[in-house]
């Protein structure tokens, strides 16, 4: 039978499953408020720099 050697520790486990997680979820994307560009959830928007209603990055919105 196939037995561990030694024991795992928690943090080796834990980073052996979110990496699994990580390629079986499909990446979750929002609409940026300000400029419509998808964005990632809880961080700045990459194409106008805005977080919260506020700008937050020096990039500025060339229309």
């Amino acid at each position: 039978m196939a037995n561990p050697k030694a024991k795992m520790s928690k943090s080796r486990r834990d980073k052996r499953r979110a990496q699994f997680n990580a390629r079986t979820k499909a990446a979750v994307t929002v609409v940026c408020p300000n400029c419509g560009e998808p964005t990632l959830p809880h961080r700045a928007c990459r194409h106008c720099g805005h977080y919260k209603g506020r700008q937050v990055t020096g990039k500025v919105v060339v229309a």
